[in-house]
């Protein structure tokens, strides 16, 4: 009973608060299928690391340092950048990039779905924010979850937690925030507009080149998001050469669903709770829920905007689709177009967007860590 009562000692009503935002992590997952493969190991992690004297994470005891296992495997996984990189693999082997090969014109909704990182990452800094947590919390309107930890674990950003848990909630957000987001920037008209699609021939030394020609020019624009674009396109070569089908199924199979229930809960050894409620964590969900916004926006008005100029016109609809969020945005933006028209298929113009999204939000990670010093 006395070591109860001295475990008891210990416990705050900022622990309890963290564990009602665990388990509302957790009744997301479940209840909402709400990315529940990262939600529910983050939700418990979050249980874990605020229980009074946690074993979980590194604790001083009578002087003594004993380290967490959640913090070892953090310095080891995430720090060293190896659970995103190997994550990284996974996602490459996933994607399919023909919609974009098929239509390279998709790539510039990409790119111009990135505004809204560098009006957030301005907007932060007005906040009193360092240039380097600004560039950190801008990422999230990329909703690339792996992007965001790279960056903000780069500048060692002390708000890591509060970015992890932003990104990766508003990527299972997507259902609930985009829709809003394109009716708001759209006529009735616009969203019927239908697109046609052509299956090209493309060959598979296209599909085969197309990753390693990716990864030089990365490497010559952005040399900082190499390794990230090195090892998405890599996965993607597994994919397409055909002769590691094996290894390609173990990567897009057992090594994602691993890597990412590890991230999850390893990721919660930064959600204790002296350092996750402040009033910077809401500020930064409040940023992050904006740069998302406007990265969605910014897909849709450079599609409007190219409409002005072409006799064929564009959906622009699929531009909300240039976030990372993939295969997400593009059944939301999908399942949008049959609503509005039974007939109108938006699925592969929406795919192509969304792959091409996946490399821009990589590319300006590594332009972000090119241009920004530590």
């Amino acid at each position: 009973m006395t070591g109860i009562l001295e475990n008891l000692s210990g416990l705050t009503w900022q622990m309890v608060v963290m564990w009602g935002i665990g388990g509302l992590l957790i009744g997301l997952g479940i209840r909402k299928k709400m990315e529940p493969e990262l939600l529910i190991p983050m939700g418990f992690g979050a249980i874990l690391v605020n229980l009074p004297f946690s074993g979980a994470v590194t604790q001083i005891v009578s002087g003594v340092v004993k380290e967490g296992p959640l913090d070892v495997l953090f310095q080891g996984g995430i720090s060293s950048e190896l659970f995103l990189l190997l994550l990284f693999i996974g996602i490459g082997a996933m994607i399919d990039f023909t919609p974009l090969l098929e239509n390279p014109l998709l790539m510039l909704f990409g790119a111009a779905a990135q505004f809204g990182i560098f009006f957030t990452l301005s907007l932060t800094t007005l906040f009193g924010f360092s240039l380097q947590d600004a560039a950190s919390v801008g990422i999230i309107g990329a909703a690339d979850g792996p992007t965001s930890i790279f960056v903000a674990e780069h500048y060692s950003s002390k708000y890591l937690g509060a970015i992890i848990v932003a990104a990766y909630s508003y990527m299972a957000l997507v259902p609930m925030i985009q829709p809003p987001v394109i009716r708001l920037l759209t006529t009735k008209k616009e969203r019927r507009i239908r697109m046609e699609y052509r299956a090209g021939s493309v060959s598979k030394t296209a599909k085969i080149l197309f990753p390693v020609c990716i990864t030089i020019v990365a490497g010559l624009i952005a040399p900082s998001s190499v390794t990230l674009v090195g090892f998405l396109m890599f996965g993607n070569l597994i994919r397409e050469c055909g002769v590691l089908n094996t290894l390609s199924d173990t990567a897009r199979g057992t090594l994602t669903n691993l890597i990412t229930l590890l991230l999850g809960i390893t990721a919660a050894a930064k959600m204790r709770a002296e350092s996750f409620l402040t009033p910077q964590t809401l500020l930064i969900l409040s940023l992050g829920l904006a740069a998302f916004i406007f990265d969605t926006a910014g897909g849709v008005l450079f599609a409007k905007l190219l409409n002005l100029f072409r006799k064929k016109k564009i959906n622009p609809m699929i531009g909300a689709c240039g976030i990372s969020a993939f295969p997400m945005s593009a059944r939301v933006v999908t399942q949008m177009g049959l609503e509005e028209d039974p007939e109108n298929v938006l699925l592969m113009q929406a795919t192509g967007v969304n792959v091409s999204g996946q490399i821009a939000s990589v590319l300006v990670g590594g332009l972000i860590l090119g241009m920004i010093p530590v």
